[in-house]
């Protein structure tokens, strides 16, 4: 059979509507490949799936047609791929999970969906910090050689795949977007760069059909797929009812090992790790903590790096004096200036010159927080 007839045949399986992926692996358990379910007998499918959705699976659908041609228009541009679960490039960690799904659209580099993989994901409104946390976390772990796999989303999940995109030494592990549109789709808008630079680099994969919009029950779907194809799994921030805490609980079902960053009590984006770290996850408080936990070694250091000076080293004194009494927390202006015994001109003035020189960002509200480097 042509190669594009048996693709065809693939993906007239998955868009059939009303046949999910359990009824579609039982297809292919029955009757071995695609080209075989549309040739068997009514009766023959009625004894695998019912009655319902035989009847589906036998009835022409023109619309269906429409997306199997536009998806092998898809697949004809450069760096994209259809990988169907019969491909020797199908990920093996999805091979291995209880819900994998039939075929995956890709686009980009295909063999980073075999190689190590590490998820990093929290919230989509983060702090300065967490994203610094996060970029600096995935930076270290894609130096190492794991591959950084996340969701595209806002926040946390940008910035990880930032800093592995950021790395550019030779058997640095890139970057995979995990992604709940279809892959021709990118969401939400302000990511198009990113993901241009993913699919350049890494690789942006959806098992949703070309076109699919955003819509909400697409997310934890793709959850399962970011925790499947990752050895572990670090939280960075997440509040108390949030997405990530999805993706940790599936990858701790998977048996993956799961990571937490530790936050303020007083933190609502801290609340989530801490309801994890209670549960059992492990704390971290830098990369090594995670490669010594998976067993794998810190890159080396460049040549020289370990006498370049610091930027809290740079900055005079009664700039250090206020970075401490700022302290870790959130602080308003108002209560800052108490703390240091400065007038707001002269202290606005000093937080101005801590901000440009990134000590600390200015967040909602007229607060201020102290950054730190992971």
């Amino acid at each position: 059979m042509p190669l594009d007839a048996n693709l065809a045949s693939w993906l007239r399986l998955t868009l059939i509507r009303g046949v999910g992926g359990e009824s579609q692996r039982k297809l292919l358990k029955a009757f071995g490949l695609p080209e075989a379910i549309f040739s068997a007998s009514l009766s023959a499918l009625r004894g695998v799936v019912g009655a319902l959705t035989a009847e589906r699976l036998m009835q022409p659908d023109a619309a269906v047609a429409t997306q199997i041609d536009a998806a092998l228009n898809w697949v004809d541009e450069p760096g994209n791929h259809v990988i169907t679960l019969a491909d020797d490039d199908y990920p093996q960690a999805l091979l291995n999970s209880d819900d994998p799904p039939v075929l995956l659209y890709l686009k980009g580099r295909v063999e980073l969906l075999n190689r190590p993989g590490f998820a990093i994901v929290g919230s989509r409104n983060a702090t300065p910090q967490g994203e610094t946390n996060a970029e600096a976390f995935a930076a270290a772990l894609a130096g190492a050689g794991l591959t950084i796999v996340s969701g595209l989303a806002l926040g946390i999940d940008a910035a990880a795949h930032r800093g592995a995109l950021s790395v550019r030494q030779e058997n640095s592990g890139s970057t995979v977007a995990v992604i709940g549109t279809g892959a021709n789709r990118i969401y939400p808008a302000r990511n198009q760069a990113l993901a241009r630079a993913i699919a350049e680099r890494g690789a942006i994969v959806s098992e949703f059909p070309l076109d699919t919009p955003a819509l909400a029950a697409n997310f934890p779907r793709r959850n399962r797929l970011i925790a499947g194809l990752a050895q572990g799994c670090l939280v960075v921030e997440a509040a108390a009812r949030s997405g990530s805490l999805i993706t940790a609980r599936l990858a701790a079902e998977a048996g993956r090992e799961v990571f937490a960053i530790p936050g303020s009590i007083h933190a609502p984006l801290a609340k989530g790790c801490h309801q994890l770290l209670k549960q059992g996850a492990k704390l971290v408080e830098s990369a090594q903590d995670i490669l010594e936990e998976l067993g794998l070694q810190t890159p080396a250091m460049p040549l020289g790096s370990e006498t370049t000076p610091s930027k809290d080293a740079i900055i005079d004194s009664a700039m250090a004096q206020l970075m401490t009494v700022l302290g870790h927390d959130p602080c308003d202006i108002d209560t800052l200036a108490v703390r240091a015994g400065l007038t707001p001109d002269a202290l606005l003035a000093m937080l101005l010159q801590l901000e440009l020189a990134g000590h600390v960002a200015s967040l909602p509200g007229g607060r201020y927080q102290r950054l730190h480097r992971a």
